[in-house]
């Protein structure tokens, strides 16, 4: 049945109370809850100011796009800064060194192993060859079966030469032996040996007074057929070559030792050798010689070591591992992983108050078992970066900060001053570093009085990547040029910001 009018009325009226009750009631919980969402931590960080990292002196008081280029506006924050200006180094998100596993070392005083390992090969010693030649000319009768490669002792035979001259001569010396004339005698024998013919020859025609015209060339000692240079019926000259013979009974190990490390080698060092024919056996021997001249294609010195070949079991070609023996030396170590070597420098990332880091420029020495020398750039006790520290010099590239340089070195102390000098404290203080330029290539978009606006390629010394950006200049630079100049640049970064210090035109206008 239809509801009265009456009722109707009462039952709308009443929805829209309900209506009216849920809005005021979402409106009142919006207004008790947005307080307590925009209310700021008690311990949030304070922000001084905002600025573009590629412009650091331009600072903003409120957030935003950078007005030089197409990036966000980075906050300053006061625990950034310290009383006498911007705290050293860059800070790391803690976040993002956990998940990396970053982990710090202490730069400590310790014992370093001066001795270093090389690879190097079994060769022949080539103090032990000996050179086979005919004394006289003739033919060869016959060949032993030789070739170049064999191993042969010493007296084994190689070929059988017929020498003809030799006939006549030792028919006269039987001759005048008869006349029982002792001198003229003596004469005629010393003619023999003239004519190449060995003393057994000489002794056997005294013996049996029957001439020998054929004789058998034999090596004069044990070892490797060389070079062979003789055969069946073919005709010899006097002093040709026949044969070459490598002894075997000492071998040579040629090390190769890199140029850095050549420092460390000396004559009559002890060595210790194990080839990989051999696992498990060592060997023992010494340096016989420092090679004089460097290898130009791999940049290593030669070391010679001389080892016993008894038994001939070290062939020439083997490798083998040579362990050079040095005397253990006091010095500052830090992990050599910990090294950032960029070829013009080496860099480690000094770990500074405050959780911050800061590149500095060390002078490396002697590595060994994973440690590292250091001669100059850090102090006992200071924590480096030993693992991830490649995230803090990408950081660190991106702020523009600049890596601290060694000290200059000190000019030298006259002869006469050096005895009268007395040890001092070495200075902590270290000379202003002379701002890097930084070059460049890119394309003119607009010229300012004394700005110019570039887009520009990489600069990978910075990790910056391709971008237009605003750079300071001087105007007497920038005369001659104009929009889509193509250019070659060089620039640094005062704290005015990046400032062209150099500038060319390379190519036409685009």
């Amino acid at each position: 049945m239809t509801p009265p009018l009456s009722m109707k009325v009462l039952l709308g009226s009443a929805a829209a109370l309900v209506v009216l009750a849920g809005a005021g009631g979402y409106g009142l919980a919006r207004l008790t809850a947005k307080p307590a969402s925009t209310a700021a931590p008690a311990d949030a960080r304070k922000v001084l100011y905002w600025y573009d990292p590629m412009v650091p002196a331009q600072h903003f008081d409120k957030p935003g796009k950078s007005p030089f280029m197409d990036m966000q506006l980075v906050a300053k924050y006061a625990d950034e800064v310290t009383a006498t200006g911007p705290a050293p180094g860059v800070s790391i998100d803690p976040s993002a060194t956990q998940n990396l596993g970053m982990r710090l070392a202490t730069a400590e005083e310790g014992m370093l192993t001066g001795g270093l390992t090389a690879t190097g090969t079994v060769d022949f010693n080539q103090r032990d060859v000996a050179v086979v030649q005919a004394r006289s000319g003739g033919f060869v009768q016959r060949v032993y079966g030789r070739a170049p490669g064999d191993v042969i002792t010493a007296g084994a035979p190689l070929a059988d030469l017929l020498v003809p001259e030799w006939g006549g001569a030792q028919a006269e010396y039987l001759a005048v032996r008869r006349t029982g004339d002792a001198a003229l005698t003596a004469a005629a024998r010393q003619r023999l040996r003239l004519l190449g013919m060995p003393d057994g020859v000489v002794a056997g025609l005294d013996h049996d007074g029957r001439p020998r015209t054929t004789i058998t060339i034999t090596a004069p000692l044990g070892g490797v057929v060389s070079k062979l240079d003789v055969r069946a019926g073919m005709t010899v000259a006097t002093g040709q070559t026949l044969a070459e013979i490598n002894g075997l009974s000492k071998v040579w190990i040629t090390a190769a030792v890199p140029e850095a490390q050549g420092g460390q080698l000396r004559q009559g060092q002890s060595v210790s050798v194990t080839l990989a024919a051999y696992p498990g056996e060592t060997l023992r021997g010494t340096v016989q010689a420092v090679l004089p001249q460097v290898q130009g294609d791999s940049r290593t010195l030669q070391a010679r070591v001389e080892l016993p070949n008894r038994d001939g079991r070290l062939k020439p070609g083997m490798f083998a591992t040579v362990a050079f023996d040095g005397g253990r030396q006091a010095a500052l170590l830090v992990p050599s992983e910990a090294v950032i070597r960029t070829g013009a420098r080496n860099v480690v990332m000094l770990a500074v108050e405050g959780g911050r880091f800061q590149a500095v420029e060390v002078r490396t020495g002697r590595e060994a078992g994973g440690q590292t020398e250091i001669l100059q750039g850090l102090s006992p006790g200071q924590k480096v970066v030993a693992s991830g520290q490649f995230l803090v010099d990408s950081e660190a590239s991106l702020a523009g900060l600049q890596v601290r340089p060694l000290p200059p070195p000190s000019p030298p102390m006259p002869s006469d001053m050096m005895t009268m000098a007395k040890p001092m404290t070495p200075a902590r203080s270290m000379a202003p570093a002379k701002p890097a330029l930084f070059e460049a290539t890119g394309r003119v978009e607009q010229i300012g009085q004394s700005s110019v606006t570039l887009s520009h390629g990489p600069v990978p010394a910075l990790g910056w990547p391709p971008m237009t950006m605003a750079f300071r200049a001087d105007p007497m630079l920038l005369k001659g040029l104009k929009v889509g100049d193509q250019v070659s640049f060089g620039f640094d970064q005062p704290p005015a910001g990046a400032t062209v210090r150099r500038i060319a035109k390379t190519g036409g206008a685009q």
